[in-house]
């Protein structure tokens, strides 16, 4: 692969990375959570073998995929918006192809093809490498499908091509899938049963990214505390496996202390976390390491017991307080993010009332915080009324996002006076004078430029604040440079 720099509208320079010989052009966005955008690096990979290349200019493409996301109805509306665009251009360029991957691929692939004629591929999250074959199709003048759910496809094989990479940051996948049925929720639908990738292959992607320069490394998954490897495929089938496979498994906290031991000058990242997988070994291993992130993302959902049952969440309100107990005893000046859905079926007032009281108990340091949406085809779209007017929902919604912004300066504020190691990422975008980076909480920093660069590692004296930023000014590199 060679490098293509190109710079942003905020100037930040970004790294295409470009296959020699390549004449074709793909152009694909990205929509949802994190695992979509590490999942287009591996569409990138693999079309990258059959002639394409990506660019940044939609009007350039000759091929146009978005991967989407099913989450929320806003996701979806925002996908079709993005689909009239490229069908606008696809009419003053007929040769141009268009493809849906991702979730909605796999909830409304009869609508796009068949009902709406508004696309010409649909690819589920677990048939990319079938992509070579739905092009052939597709060139024969043949609608292509493909949404077949995989109980063993980890792409583990597959060397990702880092889209629009900062060279700094990467993304790395561990497991796929989910077995947990919240009644809100998609993804087992759409991304199928839990399975785990095999540890060398992802310390063997992570070993690439080191040679290559970067100094940061997410591992993910749809919930990476259920990772279990044994040489076996769904987690289900752990109870069937031998005896030598039980011994020799492989858990997330171990896989976690194997990456940080392996790669001392990598830190590291992890998400999504959910509270009735996530064991006390984690927090060990995260308190033991410097390398290993002082920050957890532990979605919560609601603060009422009772809405948690009816949401098929399995833990309680004071099991998940006994959690965050945990993570701040063991682990020292540890920040806690999380996700809340507000308005949930048969939602009262005192539930609401609990929800606001949690948060002030954990005093998160930020979190996304969302109305209830109903999508087709859970528990809760087929059970459960949509009862909460949607005024209801606005005013508790913004009730928790107003608390959140009063918790959030405050826990920001904690660190002014102190000095905390940064990773430059990136020009700020209000300013090219300073760098932006985060520290190990994951709380963003900006600091003037001077003669530092992006990915080092950087100590930084914090002198003011907002309920989002740390300002401040550098001072030494990091003793990780060394």
């Amino acid at each position: 692969m060679e490098k293509v720099i190109e710079e942003t509208k905020q100037g930040t320079s970004l790294v295409l990375e470009h296959k020699a010989g390549n004449t074709k052009k793909l152009f694909i966005e990205s929509y949802g959570c994190a695992m979509n955008f590490s999942d287009s690096e591996i569409v990138a990979s693999i079309l990258a073998n059959e002639g394409f290349n990506t660019t940044q200019i939609l009007e350039e493409a000759d091929l146009v995929l978005v991967n989407t996301c099913s989450i929320r109805d806003k996701a979806e509306q925002t996908v079709r918006k993005r689909l009239e665009k490229y069908n606008a251009v696809k009419k003053i360029n007929p040769g141009m192809k268009v493809g849906v991957l991702g979730c909605m691929a796999e909830r409304l692939k009869n609508q796009f093809l068949e009902e709406e004629k508004i696309v010409d591929m649909v690819v589920g999250p677990d048939a990319y490498k079938d992509l070579p074959n739905l092009l052939k199709e597709v060139e024969e003048g043949r609608d292509a499908i493909n949404v077949i759910l995989s109980k063993d496809e980890t792409y583990g094989d597959i060397s990702p091509v880092r889209l629009l990479s900062n060279g700094v940051t990467a993304f790395v996948s561990i497991t796929r899938g989910c077995d947990n049925m919240c009644t809100f929720c998609v993804v087992p639908f759409t991304r199928g049963r839990e399975r785990s990738r095999d540890p060398q292959s992802i310390l063997e992607e992570i070993a690439d990214l080191s040679e290559r320069g970067f100094k940061e490394v997410t591992l993910l998954g749809q919930n990476v505390d259920s990772f279990l490897w044994y040489g076996g495929g769904l987690k289900k089938d752990f109870v069937k496996a031998s005896e030598m496979q039980k011994a020799t498994a492989v858990d997330f906290a171990q896989l976690l202390e194997m990456c940080a031991v392996a790669y001392p000058k990598i830190r590291f990242r992890f998400s999504t976390s959910n509270p009735q997988d996530m064991h006390e070994e984690v927090f060990h291993v995260i308190a033991k390491h410097h390398n290993v992130c002082n920050y957890i993302h532990l979605p919560v959902q609601s603060g009422s017991t009772r809405i948690l049952k009816e949401m098929n969440r399995q833990h309680t309100r004071e099991e998940y307080m006994k959690l965050i107990d945990r993570i701040h005893e063991i682990i020292e000046d540890c920040s806690i993010s999380h996700d809340i859905i507000t308005g949930f079926p048969t939602e009262t007032e005192e539930d609401h009332q609990d929800t606001l009281s949690l948060l002030k108990y954990v005093n998160y340091d930020f979190g996304y915080m969302f109305a209830y949406s109903e999508r087709p085809g859970t528990l809760a779209a087929r059970k459960l009324e949509d009862d909460i007017p949607e005024e209801v929902k606005k005013r508790r919604l913004q009730e928790i996002v107003d608390l959140q912004q009063e918790i959030s300066l405050t826990r920001t504020a904690r660190f002014i006076g102190q000095t905390v190691e940064v990773l430059i990422e990136k020009s700020s975008k209000k300013s090219d004078a300073h760098w932006s980076g985060r520290n190990s909480q994951n709380t963003t920093v900006v600091f003037p430029k001077e003669q530092y660069q992006v990915g080092e590692f950087v100590m930084v004296k914090i002198n003011d604040c907002t309920s989002a930023t740390l300002i401040g000014e550098a001072v030494e590199y990091s003793s990780i440079m060394q």
